[in-house]
């Protein structure tokens, strides 16, 4: 692995204000506070989803959860060094980016390297969008109806869709760090509220729990789930552009990893030892109903409220600017995001089933984004010649990042595969042809 010294930022004298060293900001996040950042965008509907994914790959989903986390800390590092390259080498790069990584894409491959950058991000938060709809419905149905009242959960869409669309409207928070802390607090509480539920069926019921049999599509779906669970690639290059230190991304992304492995594993291994085969796609699904569920559905819920704003955000801004919509509150931005919202809830009315598009988006654009494109530009940059010092890559360095971008491809395409087979054999009719639960 190179040193940071290798593409360290040299003091400039000639950027100056809220600007030391190229790219740094007094004001900036910290490693702390960037860690954070990154926990609270990728925690929340992985966790709901892992134990059931673990049906699909035995125990050996243990070894894939670590080795994923792992993985994506190693290539969430390798973009970040991408960034500091571009930075070093490219004096236009050196004032705040709104679209680091695309940005990265354009320096290696240009315009089609940006686009496949700008189009997987789009595609990926769109459908993180509707995964986040999806389960925020699903959770809302279910508090309701301990309450006592009962709604289709396709009427729900309707209604959780048009309470977000008023937020959707506003533009994005010059400082929102607080929401990213809140979100981080709320989903930690639920993982320790949701396994100690978890032990407590395991002490109440003792029944024979069945486990399935491993089979090739089971195994690749629940490989998109947990790649989903790890992915938060797409926002990286964003945080690491906000930080004091850019050089020191790295070690904010490996605590990022270790907490979001110690909140997820734990939760996936109980719920698959305890109910095996009768775990839903959605945990919450599964767990005895009580006052621990309902506490942990309302904090999922609130970070999946905030977490839809967070992601669906950076797309309207992006298709906004081609579209020439001013930035500050206007009508022509409350019409466009409105119909954006629209759009995500008719995606998720057309496919009321949140596991196949979950295993889709993290088998496609996640791994391409996470696996396969980290390694490839910085190989890239390593050995484009021009005024700058050459980087010298150590052969265990080449290797690891073509092993990793070969396995990612495999397995990316392998997991697109059962995901669209899976949707394709088994899919849910869609809402506005039956409104039954």
């Amino acid at each position: 692995m190179i040193q940071d010294r290798d593409v360290l930022l040299p003091k400039s004298p000639s950027v100056g204000g809220e600007m030391g060293q190229y790219g740094h900001h007094r004001h900036g996040l910290t490693v702390l506070t960037t860690a954070v950042f990154a926990v609270g965008e990728m925690a929340g509907a992985g966790v709901l989803a892992l134990p059931f994914s673990m049906n699909g790959t035995g125990f050996i989903g243990i070894l894939i959860n670590v080795v994923c986390a792992l993985v994506s800390a190693y290539t969430g590092m390798l973009l970040g060094k991408c960034w500091l390259m571009v930075m070093h080498r490219f004096e236009e790069h050196r004032e705040h980016s709104r679209y680091p990584y695309p940005t990265i894409g354009q320096v290696t491959f240009g315009t089609p390297g940006r686009l496949l950058v700008s189009c997987s991000i789009n595609l990926t938060l769109f459908g993180v969008s509707v995964v986040f709809l999806l389960l925020a419905s699903e959770n809302v149905q279910s508090l309701v109806s301990h309450a006592g009242k009962d709604f289709s959960f396709c009427y729900w869409l309707v209604i959780v869709a048009a309470a977000l669309c008023p937020i959707a409207w506003l533009g994005t928070p010059k400082d929102f760090w607080p929401i990213a802390v809140a979100a981080v607090v709320a989903t930690s509480i639920a993982c320790v509220i949701i396994l100690a539920n978890i032990i407590k069926d395991d002490l109440d019921n003792d029944v024979y729990v069945f486990r399935p049999n491993l089979n090739f599509t089971d195994f690749f779906m629940a490989f998109g789930t947990i790649c989903f669970a790890y992915g938060g690639h797409p926002a990286f290059p964003t945080f690491q552009a906000d930080m004091r230190n850019p050089e020191k991304f790295g070690r904010a992304i490996f605590v990022a990893y270790l907490i979001v492995l110690g909140m997820y594993l734990p939760v996936a291994i109980a719920g698959y030892v305890v109910y095996g085969s009768n775990a839903k796609s959605n945990i919450l699904n599964t767990v005895s109903a009580g006052p621990m569920l309902y506490i942990v559905q309302v904090l999922i819920t609130l970070h999946l409220f905030c977490g839809f704003i967070i992601v669906i955000n950076p797309v309207c801004q992006e298709l906004e600017e081609l579209l020439k919509i001013p930035k500050e509150f206007n009508v022509r931005r409350v019409i466009f995001r409105t119909i954006m919202v629209g759009v995500v809830l008719f995606v998720a009315e057309s496919i009321p089933q949140f596991g196949p598009i979950l295993s889709l988006i993290g088998g496609s654009t996640t791994t391409l984004l996470a696996y396969i494109l980290p390694p490839l530009f910085f190989l890239k940059l390593c050995y484009m010649e021009g005024d700058w010092d050459k980087v010298h890559v150590p052969l265990h360095v080449k290797v690891a990042c073509v092993e990793i971008m070969a396995l990612g491809l495999t397995a990316g395409v392998a997991s697109t595969y059962s995901a669209v087979k899976d949707l394709a054999d088994f899919a849910t009719t869609p809402c506005y042809i039956s409104t039954g639960d």
